[in-house]
């Protein structure tokens, strides 16, 4: 094994009251196994202490942190190194940089390799608004909406299904990241849109005669007026033997607009074409464009699933007058000649994120199709805007699903659900994107003991969301909302 150079070190550190001196007696030249791996990561400075396991059976265990002219020493219990909120928040308020050398004791004192993590000056949303759900369709029984305070572990539910006869609740969404102003799905009893603005709540009949089913992928107008969804009717397929063990198939699929002020929906024929397969609109950040996917309608379905690819198109909207543009414009074309990139070529790109200065853009690719979260080869790629050229943000992907992103409100952290975890789970991540749009290497929701922590989780993390406070709203509010009588949404 081959050593490396460290000075020697003597440590005064404080433990149960008692002073001890802590000698590092050698050095290894190999990295700790740790979990989750921070090692290189990029966190900003109110996030949650980055409590990590280290996985060494021999003996002691123990990590020195270094953070500008100071020093600190933690010992592992069950090998979890745990940092209080005081302790985090004094290195990540005074360095830019900590490093962390991970120790075991034999005979003496060994270090491992350090590793740096890295703190931004960029902050971070107070709050991460995720689903939880059990992973295999039809075996779950509880789930529900929940939220997390993201400079502390405090994760309080906003709706949990068991509060109302075990129905189904999905595809929560925030406008401009006010806690205040958001809507959710539920299916099966109590099926309608929720929609809660300033304290009114109402609850939304969404089905109407123009279009093929309920709503479903909203994404919020930076208005607060409007609200994109689309409408679509699905069927899944379950392999037995492909690594994409599900699939969420349109065989209809459309876009439209809701009308808050007026409850009303506002459509546009390049939008509901039947030889076409539209969905997962998104607004961008000056509200005068509305982006969306746009694939062409096969012959046979689900027979030919594996040829659904999905383009990411735009067309003009005037909020002011509640009109669509006469043109649909082509972001990513999947049988493009002239993409960029050539590894994006005949490819699906679905999910389009705008960030909120307006300068990126942020989708999810993958052979075929757009429900992306069971796909093992979803990545994401970054459009720069300015120019339109797209590219993969390669520190942020992993051999597994990459997929349900969401912007920070300052434009500078994205969040993500990933799989690379362990392969069946989908777990929050957070990467640090900076003014060139240049990702850094994605760190895990820190958990107080993570390892007991996600080892225990049987649930996968779904929209995963920032909000910029806390929801005012709990289970019991949302059982009560269930009884109100629906408004019925009406049409041009």
């Amino acid at each position: 094994m081959t050593r490396h150079t460290l000075i020697p070190l003597i440590l005064l550190i404080l433990s149960c009251g008692c002073s001890q001196r802590l000698v590092i007696d050698d050095t290894l030249d190999v990295s700790p196994e740790i979990y989750p791996d921070y090692a290189g990561v990029t966190v900003p400075r109110n996030i949650a202490p980055l409590n990590f396991h280290i996985s060494d059976p021999e003996g002691d265990v123990a990590a020195i942190f270094r953070y500008g002219n100071d020093s600190l020493v933690l010992f592992a219990l069950n090998g979890d190194i745990e940092m209080t909120p005081h302790q985090w928040r004094r290195m990540t308020s005074s360095a830019d940089r900590i490093e962390v050398t991970v120790c075991k004791n034999g005979n003496g004192w060994t270090a491992y390799r350090p590793f740096e993590i890295n703190v931004s000056n960029d902050s971070i949303d107070a709050t991460l608004v995720y689903r939880l759900i059990p992973p295999l369709y039809g075996t779950w029984r509880i789930m529900g909406i929940y939220q997390r305070d993201l400079a502390s572990f405090d994760e309080d539910a906003i709706y949990v299904n068991t509060s109302y006869k075990g129905n189904c609740v999905n595809c929560h969404s925030f406008c401009n990241k006010n806690p205040g102003k958001m809507l959710f799905h539920m299916r099966s009893e109590g099926g309608a849109t929720y929609l809660m603005e300033n304290g009114v709540k109402k609850r939304l009949d969404t089905k109407t005669d123009s279009t093929i089913a309920t709503f479903t992928y909203p994404y919020w107008h930076p208005s607060g007026r409007y609200v994109a969804f689309s409408v679509n009717s699905i069927f899944q397929v379950f392999h037995t033997s492909d690594p994409n063990v599900t699939e969420v198939i349109d065989d209809k699929s459309d876009v439209v607009v809701y009308d808050v002020r007026k409850n009303r929906i506002l459509t546009s024929p390049l939008l509901q074409r039947d030889d076409m397969l539209e969905t997962f609109p998104a607004f961008s950040a000056d509200g005068n464009t509305l982006y969306f996917c746009s694939a062409v309608m096969p012959d046979s379905l689900p027979q030919q699933y594996k040829e659904v690819k999905y383009n990411i198109c735009s067309i003009e909207f005037d909020a002011d007058n509640g009109v669509f543009g006469e043109r649909v414009d082509t972001l990513y074309a999947t049988n493009a000649a002239d993409t960029a990139n050539l590894s994006a070529r005949g490819k699906s790109m679905t999910v389009p994120r705008p960030s909120g200065d307006g300068r990126w853009l942020v989708a999810t690719l993958s052979e075929y199709g757009n429900f992306k979260i069971w796909h093992k080869d979803a990545d994401l790629w970054i459009c720069d805007l300015a120019t339109g050229q797209w590219r993969p943000m390669d520190a942020a992907n992993s051999e597994d699903v990459d997929s349900y992103h969401s912007w920070s409100g300052n434009s500078r952290w994205m969040v993500f659900s990933s799989r690379r975890d362990d392969g069946l789970y989908t777990r929050p991540y957070f990467t640090h994107i900076d003014e060139n749009g240049v990702c850094t290497k994605p760190f895990m929701l820190p958990q107080r003991h993570p390892w007991t922590f996600y080892s225990g989780q049987e649930n996968s993390y779904n929209i995963p969301e920032f909000v910029n406070g806390k929801v005012d709203l709990d289970t019991r509010e949302v059982a009560d909302w269930i009884d109100e009588p629906t408004t019925k949404v009406g049409t041009l």
